[in-house]
């Protein structure tokens, strides 16, 4: 059976100086909540100015004519959105689902400069321990979704547990899951040396991330 780790990071992308972000900087603030307001702020500024926040290509690997392209396709999908996002992870949720389609480390970096949800912490997965079972089931595990390439034959399959349930968190070792927390910090700052070496941590001691 394989191992996977799914953790509520819940960390915040803090600005390094002031005015390091149009959004958070002159604030001095970097809670989730707030980020949902900065990213609606930016980009009314964004469709009023065609600009994009000065601080964002510190998050990114892209440049600034591609981060104006997400832009438009963020205040498109916002406006087309009813009603418009509220909670962080639904503003997480329309920026991955909006530019799905582009670099993992761009969309990571842009959900971290607003301190939104990182994708581990939006899959959704039902955890509850139902009430009564269909007959002549014994056992109901709850887990993430399992990849049917990953059934090989009928006596092996890998299944991917949820850590997120209290049952399963107790069993990942601490040295893991602060691993976990530091290369998803790692990847926000785009340190990929330090995020790859933790990572390799991670496989050797039998885990993987699963997205």
């Amino acid at each position: 059976m394989g191992n996977a780790l799914r953790f509520l990071c819940g960390h915040c992308c803090k600005p390094t100086e002031a005015g390091d972000s149009y959004s958070l900087g002159p604030h001095g603030v970097s809670a989730a909540t707030v980020g949902v307001s900065a990213l609606a702020r930016d980009l009314l500024h964004f469709e009023i100015t065609s600009q994009v926040p000065e601080g964002l290509g510190k998050h990114v690997v892209s440049s600034k004519k591609a981060q104006a392209n997400w832009y438009r396709k963020l205040l498109e999908a916002w406006k087309e959105a009813k009603p418009p996002p509220k909670t962080p992870e639904e503003a997480a949720r329309l920026v991955i689902q909006t530019l799905k389609r582009h670099q993992k480390a761009d969309v990571e970096g842009l959900l971290a400069f607003y301190g939104l949800p990182l994708p581990p912490t939006l899959i959704q997965v039902s955890t509850g321990i139902p009430t009564s079972l269909p007959e002549g089931v014994k056992f109901e595990m709850p887990t993430l979704p399992v990849d049917a390439k990953a059934v090989a034959d009928g006596d092996t399959i890998t299944v991917y547990v949820s850590t997120t349930d209290p049952r399963e968190s107790a069993y990942v070792p601490r040295e893991v899951q602060t691993a976990t927390v530091q290369r998803s910090k790692a990847r926000a700052e785009r340190n990929y040396g330090k995020a790859d070496a933790l990572h390799k941590k991670i496989v050797e001691a039998g885990y993987r991330l699963v997205f």
